[in-house]
């Protein structure tokens, strides 16, 4: 791979550290350090704290091996994710690589859509969680609706936190992911204490038992471990929040899925060694029961506050993704310039904000379910993915005036292979993740239909 530094200005022509003013641009607020923490917290929020049961379900023992996977497949797709950030850094994301690959509006429109979608549905699978961790932690029990009322409300507090200013809510997302961190290690210092106490037997997360041989029950939990491990992708969309993108990104992005990586494979191992497999895949607070079974005297409430946290931090990242990649869109004149409006004196997009947060609560109340959220989130994104591998490919024609990171040839087209791949049926993955996907993208073409009769009725207005 290689990565040339630039000229002393980022890849957008703006000075390294100059921040927005009142043109109504968004705010260069975001350094490296808040950058890998924002990556950090992204990766490691709901998937590992709600999901790990799950996959637990499909592959037994061996859990960490669909992470292991979801890890690598990761890592492809974020390598052309960085050469594109860095060669274009600008707000829309893939969106935007797609426009400028193939030229398609419609195709442009999908991808934009279904990229919001990831980040709504992965906002809703956290508030879910944190919702059933906030009943489970606290002995409440409640019931269904009074799950969705938590989650409804706690979609409410993270729209007023993105309102309140980018830099407040990477500031948010910071203290986040160290408590989230903070929980983690909890469980990797609990596998120690049971471990070394001779209670706990490792050698569970390398039983394997099934009919069907290992490939295929390891492709099934990939699809679920894949959740995981996304998360890098939202950041490229706050490229025109970030000081100096080009240079930032490539070693923050590693360093972040990195990190997140080697504690997926640790937590996931210590808690299938100390749980049963039976005991960990029932309901949506995994590593709670390992703390509960390893630690009993540990108060289970400050654990459910850690897990409640890192779930919150997911839904914070994600619909703060979602708003930017909608203002981005309407920037490039894909979408009504009405979700383009900036507040002057906070400079966030605060229609966007609106926008996606009423279709985060619409999931929250409609579908619900945590496993079929995330399942959703991690379909519609290895979509997105494919098509940003193949991206990278056809962009390579086009000569930029600035130096960027570079990635191998070999690395995006198997990406874009094995990400297809996922994709399939054959893959084991809950029909219903196809129907929520399939609504979801039904509301983007109408969206689309509509876009294009308001757009077409304004541009005759003007003439």
């Amino acid at each position: 791979m290689a990565f040339t530094e630039s000229d002393g200005k980022s890849a957008s022509g703006q000075p390294e550290n100059g921040e927005a003013g009142s043109d109504g641009k968004l705010k260069r607020a975001i350094g490296p350090g808040l950058l890998l923490l924002f990556i950090v917290g992204d990766v490691l929020g709901t998937g590992i704290y709600a999901l790990t049961g799950k996959v637990a379900e499909e592959v037994g023992g061996i859990v960490w091996l669909p992470f292991l996977v979801a890890f690598v497949v990761a890592g492809l797709t974020a390598c052309s994710y960085l050469e594109l950030v860095t060669k274009y850094p600008k707000a829309a994301g893939a969106a935007l690589y797609t426009e400028k690959a193939f030229g398609i509006h419609f195709v442009t429109f999908l991808v934009a859509f279904a990229v919001m979608s990831s980040g709504l549905t992965s906002s809703s699978t956290a508030a879910r969680a944190f919702a059933e961790n906030f009943s489970t932690g606290y002995g409440l029990e409640l019931g269904g609706w009074a799950v969705t009322l938590v989650g409804l409300v706690f979609i409410a507090a993270i729209a007023l936190i993105n309102m309140r200013g980018v830099g407040e809510s990477v500031l948010v997302n910071a203290v986040f992911t160290c408590i989230e961190l903070t929980g983690l290690l909890i469980i990797v210092g609990i596998g120690l204490w049971v471990f070394g106490a001779g209670e706990a037997d490792v050698s569970k997360a390398f039983e394997f038992d099934s009919s069907e041989g290992v490939f295929w029950p390891v492709i099934a939990g990939t699809t679920l471990a894949f959740f995981a491990m996304v998360g890098f992708e939202d950041s490229v969309n706050m490229a025109e929040e970030t000081k100096d993108p080009s240079r930032s990104f490539p070693k923050m992005l590693f360093a972040g899925l990195t990190i997140a990586a080697v504690l997926y494979l640790v937590v996931s191992i210590v808690a299938i060694s100390i749980v049963p497999v039976e005991e960990l895949a029932e309901g949506d607070t995994p590593l709670l029961k390992v703390v509960e079974a390893g630690a009993p005297g540990f108060p289970p409430w400050i654990f459910g506050l850690i897990t409640m946290i890192a779930v919150g931090n997911s839904a914070l990242i994600n619909l703060l993704m979602a708003s930017r990649l909608i203002y981005g869109m309407s920037e490039e004149g894909v979408l009504p310039s009405v979700l383009g409006k900036v507040n002057a004196s906070r400079q966030t997009p605060v229609t966007a904000i609106l926008f996606t947060s009423v279709l985060a609560a619409g999931l929250v109340t409609f579908v619900g379910a945590v496993p079929e959220l995330g399942g959703t989130t991690a379909f519609l994104l290895l979509g997105v993915f494919t098509v940003v591998n193949v991206a990278v490919l056809v962009l390579r024609r086009d000569n930029v005036d600035h130096k960027h990171f570079r990635t191998p040839t070999a690395l995006p087209v198997l990406g874009a292979l094995t990400c297809a791949f996922l994709l399939g049926p054959w893959t084991g993955r809950d029909p219903a993740q196809y129907m929520i996907a399939a609504v979801l993208l039904g509301i983007g073409v109408v969206l689309w239909g509509v876009t294009r009769l308001w757009m077409a009725r304004k541009d005759q207005g003007v003439s």
